[in-house]
């Protein structure tokens, strides 16, 4: 199978389509699903002055948490931004613009900007502060307010398998946004686990090979835990064991 999309590097691929000023689609929830190594490729690359869309921004010190910390991040569109201190308090000072998305919104105006469509209807958001500016219509009998689609300069996902074509799988729930957004982007950059060598079975991808321009090998690296939950371990010593005879 010849290699068309995969790359032993993104950074002049990524240089060439990532300007200041420029935005940006990433994937993850929370820090599951997030192409680490591909965000510390657009950290490394300086561009500043960046609009960054993705449903949340890792956390402090990992993930898009290393943009915000290194000031590259004028404007953030998310649907969540709790776990990130330096991303709140960046916004209480007036040093970082925000704009809050429904998270079922912000998925769907990804679809949407994927699929081609520039504006859709949604109750979601109607009598809030989601719906002030935005054009209201009436169906049947229901208000409802127009929300845009998003595409992006450059898209940044993570996946579990590739082949060089583009084709991706993902594992379980790293899917999460990374579908949406791997489908939004001008330039679409997936960091896999692994290259398969013949062409995927169709039945498993996740997202075309067409929606996607460069692959490239995330780098090795212990998982990223967000909040690590776990029973308490059972006083064995204590327990009963009963054996029948």
């Amino acid at each position: 199978m010849t290699s068309t999309k995969l790359r032993a590097s993104v950074t002049e691929s990524l240089a060439a389509v990532l300007h200041d000023g420029g935005t940006l689609a990433v994937g993850g929830f929370g820090l599951c699903g997030n192409p680490f190594g591909l965000i510390e490729a657009v950290r490394d690359l300086g561009v500043r002055g960046l609009t960054v869309v993705s449903n949340n921004m890792g956390v402090d010190g990992k993930g898009l948490g290393l943009l915000i910390e290194s000031g590259q991040v004028t404007k953030v569109v998310a649907s969540y931004v709790g776990e990130n201190r330096e991303f709140a308090q960046r916004y209480l000072d007036g040093r970082l613009e925000v704009e809050f998305v429904p998270q079922g919104t912000l998925a769907e105006r990804l679809r949407a900007g994927g699929a081609g469509i520039a504006a859709f209807y949604t109750p979601t958001g109607v009598g809030t502060v989601v719906a002030e500016g935005k054009p209201h219509a009436e169906f049947d009998g229901k208000t409802y307010i127009l929300e845009r689609a998003i595409v992006t300069d450059v898209a940044l996902v993570r996946a579990h398998i590739a082949d060089a074509e583009g084709n991706l799988v993902y594992r379980k729930t790293a899917r999460n946004f990374n579908l949406a957004v791997a489908t939004a982007g001008r330039a679409t950059f997936a960091e896999v686990d692994r290259v398969h060598t013949d062409y995927l079975d169709p039945e498993t991808v996740g997202t075309p090979g067409i929606f996607v321009d460069h692959v490239v090998l995330a780098p090795e690296r212990p998982p990223e835990i967000e909040q690590r939950t776990v029973r308490a371990r059972p006083n064995t010593e204590t327990e009963d064991h009963h054996v029948d005879a």
